[in-house]
Parts: C-alpha cells; sequence; structure tokens
C-alpha cells in the first residue's frame, strides 16, 4: 500500500512537471517594449509663391447717368434694356419741333444782320473817301463807321445765338456719352422730361474692363511692404501683383486681372484699405456689386519651411507647437511660429529650421524627453500585427526553440 501511494504521487509529480514544461514552451514571455515607432518628415527649404484670399466686390469701369439737357416730350426710346450700346448712339428722341423753329429763326436773324452789315460797310467806306475832299462831315462819317462796326456785332451775335440753337436742336437727340451696357429706362414715350433734372432717363456702365474693389487690414499691408522692403518677399506686392477671382459659386473666373492701385485712406471703422484690381470682361460674366473672393499673390518667398498641418498642433494657451526627433533620438517639443498656409501646409516663419525631423505620425505615443523609433512618414508597419520593431521575429525564435 505504502508503495502504491508513493508510485502515484510520483506519477502525480512528474505529471505536473510536464504540464509545467509544456506551458512554459507554448507560451514564451514577451520581449521588452521598445521606444514607440512615429513617422517623421525631414523638412528642406523650398521656394513658394505666396498668396492671400480676399474679399471684395466689383464695380464698373465707368458709369454715366443719362439726362435731358434741353426740355420737351420723349418722341420714342431707341434701345433695348440690358443691351450694349456705342458712345454716341441715340438713346431717346426728344420732340425736336420747337427747337428746330428756334434755329431757323436764328438763321434769318443771322441772314438779316449780314445784309445790314454790307450796306454799313458799302456807306463806311464811300464816306471814308468824301471825308477827305471835305465832301461829307467828319461827324458824318464818324456815324457811318460807328453804323458798320455796330452791324459788324450785330452779326456775331446773331452767330452765337444760331450756335445756341443748334446745339439745343442737337440736344433733342439724347445719345449715350458712354459706350457699355444700358440699364432700365425710367421714362417712356410722351414722359415730360426738363432740363438738369435730378432722375437720370437710364445709366449707361463699361462692365468690360471691370473693376474689382478689394478689402485688406492695413496691419497685413504694412508686414506686405516690410517683408518687401526687407528681402524677403521677391516678384510682387500690391503694385504690380497678379490677382485671380472665386465667384460666389465656388468657380474660377478664367481671366486674371492686375492690381492697380492701393487707397491713401484706412477705414475709421475696419480698419482696412481698399484695394482696386482690373479685370478683362468681354462675355459680361462680372456684374457691378457681384461679391468675390479676390486671390491676391504677395510675392514669392525663397527658402521657406512649410510643415505639413498634421504635425502641427496648439497647446492651452492656441500657441503653435510640433514635436521633432533630435540627433540623440528623442521627441522634443518647440513653440512655432506660423505665417499663413500654403496649399495643405504652414508656412513656419520661426521655430523649426531646415534639416529638423517633424513627427507627422505617432505623435500620440511620443512625450516631450522620451525616446521613439523614428521612421519616414508613411512606411508600411514592421509586421503585420504592428508591434514594436522586431517582437514578431523575437517570438517567432522562441516559438522554434521551444519546438
Amino acid at each position: 500500500m505504502r508503495s502504491n501511494r508513493l508510485f502515484r504521487a510520483s506519477a502525480f509529480g512528474l505529471a505536473a512537471t510536464g504540464v509545467l514544461l509544456l506551458d512554459g514552451c507554448g507560451k514564451p514571455k514577451p520581449p521588452p517594449m521598445g521606444p514607440p515607432e512615429v513617422g517623421v518628415v525631414t523638412l528642406q527649404p523650398q521656394s513658394v509663391t505666396l498668396s492671400t484670399t480676399l474679399s471684395g466686390r466689383t464695380s464698373p469701369y465707368a458709369v454715366s447717368d443719362v439726362r435731358p439737357q434741353v426740355n420737351g416730350i420723349i418722341q420714342s426710346r431707341l434701345f433695348v434694356e440690358g443691351s450694349n450700346v456705342r458712345a454716341g448712339q441715340v438713346l431717346y428722341q426728344i420732340d425736336p419741333a420747337p427747337y428746330r423753329a428756334a434755329f431757323d429763326q436764328a438763321k434769318a436773324q443771322v441772314a438779316q444782320a449780314q445784309a445790314t452789315l454790307a450796306t454799313a460797310k458799302v456807306k463806311a467806306e464811300r464816306y471814308a473817301d468824301l471825308v477827305k475832299i471835305n465832301g461829307v462831315s467828319k461827324q458824318d462819317y464818324d456815324d457811318a463807321n460807328a453804323a458798320y462796326l455796330q452791324a459788324a456785332a450785330t452779326v456775331q451775335q446773331n452767330q452765337a445765338l444760331l450756335q445756341t440753337a443748334r446745339i439745343n436742336l442737337g440736344y433733342t437727340a439724347v445719345k449715350a456719352p458712354i459706350s457699355g451696357r444700358v440699364g432700365v429706362s425710367a421714362f417712356t414715350k410722351g414722359a415730360l422730361v426738363t432740363s438738369g433734372q435730378t432722375s437720370a432717363l437710364t445709366t449707361v456702365q463699361t462692365l468690360d474692363p471691370i473693376y474689382v474693389d478689394i478689402n485688406q487690414s492695413a496691419a497685413e499691408l504694412l508686414t506686405l511692404r516690410k517683408n518687401l522692403a526687407d528681402g524677403a518677399l521677391t516678384k510682387g506686392g500690391p503694385a504690380s501683383a497678379e490677382v485671380s477671382l472665386k465667384l460666389e459659386d465656388g468657380s474660377d473666373y478664367p481671366a486674371h486681372g492686375k492690381l492697380l492701385l492701393t487707397d491713401v485712406t484706412v477705414d475709421q471703422t475696419t480698419g482696412a484699405v481698399t484695394l482696386r484690381a482690373i479685370f478683362p470682361n468681354p462675355k459680361g460674366v462680372l456684374l457691378p456689386g457681384m461679391f468675390v473672393r479676390a486671390v491676391v499673390i504677395e510675392g514669392e518667398k525663397s527658402a521657406a519651411i512649410l510643415a505639413p498641418q498634421q504635425g502641427v498642433t496648439r497647446d492651452q494657451a492656441g500657441r503653435p507647437t510640433a514635436l521633432v526627433v533630435d540627433a540623440q533620438g528623442k521627441a522634443q517639443s518647440r513653440m512655432i511660429t506660423t505665417g499663413g498656409t500654403v496649399g495643405d501646409k504652414w508656412l513656419v516663419t520661426s521655430g523649426l529650421g531646415a534639416g529638423d525631423r517633424l513627427i507627422v505620425e505617432g505623435s500620440q505615443k511620443a512625450k516631450p524627453g522620451s525616446p521613439v523609433h523614428a521612421v519616414p512618414a508613411g512606411s508600411p508597419p514592421p509586421s503585420g500585427k504592428g508591434g514594436p520593431p522586431g517582437a514578431d521575429q523575437q517570438g517567432a525564435g522562441q516559438q522554434g526553440a521551444g519546438k
């Protein structure tokens, strides 16, 4: 009995030992975790074209209100509302009858005055000869000469009245002062109009080319001019910038414009200045008063540092920060300054430099001052399970050894 119990105890102990051995062989101890893997982008200086997007409104190149310059009844309207008209084209015809009569009367008065002048001239010349031989008195000669001069002045006066009558007769045909698109007519056939009235008959606007008035803050304009003066920007600036447009529906306007001038006054309510650009508008796509987004090319910046946006975060105070991998392979936090966006990247003006390895993937696993395993951003994980580097190879080796 005693030997049987000893035998069963020994058998149980051997079996337990075998189970432990098998268990240890089947589940190897995992290797120690290495530093977290992060994807980095090595920053390199590059030349970029800087632009800014500003809001603006279109305004006509030229505007002219059409008003009558004589009194009368409109006989006809000679244009189609909303059509293009040429400078000098007749838009309205005012009843010319009374002005034609005045013209004819003035013309007759000129003829009468010229006849009187001819008689007075002959008499004055005759008396000039007679007074030399005492054929007439000196007083008679003086009276004849004065009558001649008075007749000449009357001719000039009547000629001026004739010219006035001719001008008024011409004003009965109301013409377009400029070329452009004519608007809605405020008066119809049969309406009485007067010279100097406040209400315009219609309005003509030149829309090709067309202006775009853009608003930019005075602070941004000062910064731009400073960068140009310091040489930080080249080939650009408010005096020669190229401008493109985005319309209200988000589409791009096909033609590019040119910045003409900058207003000399800052709006006291908004702190902005007005920039004026000019655009070709042959198809009349741009209409006065349209809201547009103007993309102004400010200039070209050489040796610019561009950081992917996913590599830039903000601290609790809202300041932009970035994580970089230093020469010792440790993550370090940097306070940076940005100067806007270029495409999908931040333009970094300070805090990052050429050669810095910016962490853009796995930044949530990196802690400032801790070592990291840096790989180029976008690289595939070292294993299908995405574990630490070498984990699968070490596990496979131990399993093989257990077997």
